[in-house]
């Protein structure tokens, strides 16, 4: 029996060598902040949890029915000392916890500018940002890239050490970006946007998925994000342009339709405003965009008013 736990024990070790943690030896700079947040909260709260569970064990071990020479006081029932310990010791911790949490949100929040490229590389003032607007259609992914004036679907590329700014919306249903090499996941909402700022300090090609159950076809919602060089990524971007035609509202139109294990398709250009119409849901003809939406006969008073201006905001706000 004994060596045949030892067979289970290294046979367990060894089928996890093959996990790829990759969460744990991310490739982005604000995935590896993430990462070093996750390794900095489970150690404070293992200075909790190993010493309690350690003397459990001791405890259990020390007063076992066999030792004859453990003190046993039945009338024992207050200790300072031990108050003491079992409560400062986790209120320390949770503030260490919270000071850690309210740093970590400002400094990591998805929609603040990255100050950094990576540790000790501070971000030039006159660097510009990667523009890429993100849609999340069903069960498939349209990138676009305003600048460079293509879209792909089910393809995203970016510079090595180049800041990227996502803007991020929905066609139907909420769903959730995540690249987890690249930095932590973040929702799409229709009618809503949502932004990401990231950047890739590896060049390589990395897993890209939807983190948000979405219906029939969600376990096909994966692209690859490809890290390159600013001449790679130069190249990419004429394949694309050479690789269709374009991308305009009645094209959009039959791409939004459901599809699963949609191939990676290229448009050489994209029509203008079509983002914002998809953002704004008006992409139809004739359809009303959101943004531009009042009611006709607002109600009397300031509360509806009020009411109003909220409701004709609301599809633009950021969560």
């Amino acid at each position: 029996m004994k060596a045949l736990r030892g067979l289970l024990l290294l046979a367990l070790v060894l089928a996890l060598t093959g996990c790829h943690t990759v969460l744990m030896s991310p490739s982005g700079d604000l995935a590896l902040q993430q990462r070093n947040l996750i390794i900095i909260a489970l150690v404070l709260m293992l200075l909790i949890v190993v010493p309690v569970i350690i003397t459990a064990l001791v405890f259990a071990w020390h007063y076992r029915a066999s030792n004859q020479k453990a003190h046993y006081d039945p009338e024992w029932d207050h200790s300072t000392i031990v108050e003491l310990m079992i409560w400062s010791a986790p209120l320390l911790i949770i503030i260490a916890l919270g000071a850690v949490t309210w740093v970590s949100s400002h400094k990591l929040d998805p929609y603040r500018p990255l100050d950094r490229l990576g540790p000790g590389r501070v971000v030039a003032v006159d660097t510009k940002p990667l523009e890429v607007d993100v849609v999340a259609l069903d069960w498939k992914w349209l990138f676009i890239y305003p600048e460079q004036n293509v879209a792909v679907v089910n393809e995203l590329a970016a510079p090595v050490d180049r800041p990227i700014h996502f803007n991020l919306t929905a066609s139907t249903v909420m769903n959730s970006f995540f690249i987890p090499a690249l930095a932590g996941q973040i929702y799409a909402m229709p009618g809503m946007q949502t932004t990401l700022q990231a950047v890739i300090n590896k060049p390589g090609d990395y897993w890209g998925f939807s983190a948000n159950y979405s219906g029939a076809g969600f376990s096909y919602m994966n692209f690859t994000f490809h890290g390159m060089s600013e001449d790679d990524f130069a190249k990419w971007v004429a394949h694309a342009k050479s690789g269709g035609g374009t991308l305009d509202h009645a094209e959009y139109t039959k791409l939004e339709a459901p599809s699963q294990r949609e191939p990676v398709r290229y448009y050489g250009s994209v029509a203008p405003g079509l983002y914002a119409s998809i953002l704004n849901r008006c992409v139809q003809p004739g359809a009303g965009c959101m943004n531009m939406l009042r009611m006709s006969e607002p109600p009397s008073g300031a509360e509806a008013a009020a009411s109003s201006d909220n409701h004709a905001a609301m599809p633009m706000a950021h969560p």
